[in-house]
């Protein structure tokens, strides 16, 4: 059973995770006012620019092509996705901050983008890196959001791996 202290701190970080995903949101809303119609805005010249883009599809516009049935396709697996991280959020025990951290930041970029998708029928994606002739796909603060989620949750797998492995050897 959890204790009040670990509630409070958990609800902490999904209030933080509602920050994010209210600043994706407000992110997204300057973008469609900015820059839909040709207002690109070069940042750093040569590295960040922000420039308007709807992906209809998943990461770097993978099933662009799926029309409304992707539309809802995808909102659902979103939509499931989102309570399965939830789920397993609140069975994580609290001294894990590495990993309630992680979660936090992948239910709030996963319910950014869904909320556009549902929404819009597209996710509004709008900073644009590049270096030299190397070009990444365009993103939003949703996205980066799950890229250093996943990350964290990776970098914590290999490490408590790790130091079980090390735990076991000491054994």
């Amino acid at each position: 059973m959890l204790k009040k202290t670990d509630v409070f701190w958990k609800i902490a970080y999904l209030v933080t995770a509602g920050g994010v995903f209210l600043i994706d949101q407000m992110t997204k809303a300057w973008a469609i006012r900015r820059l839909r119609f040709g207002g690109d805005k070069e940042i750093i010249p040569g590295f960040l620019n922000f420039a308007y883009a709807e992906n209809t599809g998943v990461a770097f516009s993978f099933l662009n092509d799926g029309g409304n049935t992707g539309r809802w396709g995808l909102s659902v697996v979103a939509g499931v996705a989102a309570v399965l991280v939830l789920y397993y959020f609140w069975r994580v025990p609290r001294t894990e901050d590495k990993l309630l951290g992680a979660l936090a930041l992948l239910l709030a970029g996963i319910v950014g983008n869904v909320t556009d998708r549902i929404r819009l029928g597209f996710v509004i994606d709008f900073i644009d890196v590049q270096f030299g002739n190397w070009h990444y796909p365009t993103f939003n603060i949703a996205d980066a959001a799950i890229c250093v989620g996943a990350g964290l949750l990776i970098i914590d797998m290999f490490f408590s791996k790790k130091n079980q492995e090390t735990k076991d050897e000491k054994e």
